[in-house]
């Protein structure tokens, strides 16, 4: 299913105790919503040094819980409900977005009245209401979009390492480089090579080989690996759009150089269509198969970027992103101390092939961060990063 949420769909209604009342509306059968049923997936397992299960589980299993009743209801949902996640998602997105609107009117209403104050005190105190449950609502949508890939975000490490030592299985490897492009992945693959010194072509001995590293470092990895995803999912979607406005201009030149007789015959309804036909359609088809066939290389179109741009597809758009990724991180890696996972030098025991689990999941996190973003930010808009 599309990540990307709509405010033209209609809520179902769902148990109160999953949903609230007061923002159900009457469900509609000819809702064009394509709705997939989650199956259940085995459970990832973090397995301690001595081969026993140490901590498994199922169901939700990320380390960051909702901090919103809206992030809470929009769990319920998740949990009992998965497909309905998508149209309840839609629903109070637009609920939250209606709400911070209202506010700010108000206190735009009131502006120079004796009560000015009491409304931009009401209208700040929503934003922030607001901000904090779309934030939930935006890590829920990640979380689903793992859940389709039948992959489990790692727990909090702090419950899972036994002894010093941290293994995942199953590794999940292919199902999380499935969701890129084949350049992207060389790319990424790469990336796996130099941040934990692992070969792409390596052999189990090595994948499963032990090595020492701090939490910090394993930290900084992880958030480093989560904002590559991110430029690299960033700079796909920019180069795909060029391609496409390529053809495009290829298709208006070749439009443009048909004579005027030619235009007449063709009919200016098939011109608008774009469905040209004989040997003209013909020869255009061949031009556009060969843009399609010879596409710019992902990684010669980065190199090509000068420092303005490759700082604008790095940049994250929104600081409901940033926060996001700050708090994942902390919940993930965190030692549950006042001094957090940045400050944390405790020494973990654990193989390559659990660290490129971790890489893998950050990239493919920050390029669903990517996705989120852009499709929440077309119902509820987002504050810039």
């Amino acid at each position: 299913m599309d990540l990307c949420v709509s405010n033209h769909h209609t809520t179902p209604t769902l148990p109160s105790a999953l949903y609230k009342p007061q923002r159900t509306a009457n469900f509609s059968p000819k809702s064009t919503v394509n709705f997939s049923t989650t199956r259940r997936f085995r459970p990832l397992t973090v397995i301690a040094a001595a081969g026993a299960s140490h901590c498994e589980f199922s169901s939700l299993n990320s380390p960051l819980v909702p901090r919103s009743p809206s992030g809470n209801d929009l769990l319920g949902v998740l949990l009992n409900h998965p497909q309905l996640f998508h149209i309840a998602v839609a629903d109070e997105l637009k609920h939250l977005a209606d709400d911070r609107d209202d506010a700010v009117n108000r206190m735009i209403f009131s502006d120079g009245s004796p009560e000015a104050c009491l409304h931009r005190r009401i209208a700040k105190l929503k934003e922030n209401e607001c901000q904090i449950a779309v934030e939930d609502v935006m890590y829920l949508l990640i979380f689903y979009k793992f859940s389709e890939l039948k992959v489990h975000l790692v727990p909090k490490l702090s419950r899972c390492i036994y002894n010093g030592r941290l293994e995942i299985w199953p590794s999940k490897d292919w199902e999380l480089e499935s969701i890129h492009s084949d350049e992207a992945l060389e790319m990424i693959r790469e990336h796996v090579t130099t941040v934990i010194g692992l070969r792409a072509n390596a052999s189990v001995k090595e994948a499963w080989a032990t090595t020492k590293i701090t939490r910090s470092i394993l930290g900084r990895v992880y958030v480093a690996s989560i904002l590559y995803g991110y430029f690299l999912k960033s700079a796909s979607s920019r180069l795909n759009l060029e391609q496409c406005l390529a053809m495009e201009s290829q298709e208006l030149t070749h439009r443009n150089s048909l004579k005027f007789p030619e235009i007449c015959s063709y009919g200016v309804k098939h011109l608008l269509f774009g469905r040209l036909s004989s040997t003209n359609s013909k020869s255009y088809g061949e031009g556009s198969s060969r843009l399609v066939n010879r596409p710019e290389k992902l990684r010669c179109y980065v190199m090509g970027f000068d420092p303005d741009t490759l700082q604008r597809c790095a940049k994250l758009k929104s600081k409901e992103a940033m926060n996001l990724i700050e708090n994942h991180s902390r919940a993930l890696f965190g030692d549950e101390t006042s001094t957090g996972f940045l400050e944390s030098e405790e020494v973990i025991l654990t193989s390559f092939s659990s660290l490129k689990r971790l890489v893998l999941e950050a990239v493919a996190f920050g390029s669903f961060i990517w996705e989120t973003e852009d499709c929440v930010n077309t119902v509820y808009k987002l504050k810039e990063g």
